[in-house]
C-alpha cells in the first residue's frame, strides 16, 4: 500500500466555495479511479502553530505501485488538477510505501 500526502496552502483569494469543490473532487476520486482505496481531507487544527501556513491536507491510499502509476496520468486526475492548481499558493507532496 502507498500513502500519498498533500499539504496545501491556498491563495488568499481562493473562495470557500472553490475550496469545498476541490475537497469534493478529491473525495470522489476512489469512485472514479481503480486502485485508489481512500481519500481523507482535513483542515489544520493543530494548536502548536507549526503548520507554516499550510491549511489543509489530503491523505490518499493506493493499493500498490501500479495503482499510483495509473492515477498520476489518469484523465480524472488531470481534470482535478485543472481546477485545483489555480487555487494553490503552495503544495507539498510526500509519498511512502507501507
Amino acid at each position: 500500500m502507498i500513502r500519498h500526502i498533500l499539504l496545501i496552502k491556498f491563495k488568499a483569494d481562493a473562495s470557500e466555495t472553490s475550496i469545498q469543490q476541490a475537497q469534493q473532487n478529491f473525495l470522489d476520486i476512489p469512485n472514479k479511479i481503480s486502485g485508489v482505496l481512500s481519500v481523507e481531507w482535513g483542515k489544520n487544527d493543530s494548536p502548536e502553530g507549526l503548520n507554516k501556513d499550510y491549511q489543509y491536507s489530503v491523505l490518499m491510499s493506493f493499493s500498490d505501485e501500479a495503482a499510483r502509476q495509473s492515477y498520476l496520468p489518469h484523465p480524472e486526475h488531470e481534470k482535478l488538477k485543472q481546477l485545483f492548481i489555480p487555487l494553490l499558493e503552495d503544495i507539498i507532496v510526500f509519498d511512502y510505501t507501507l
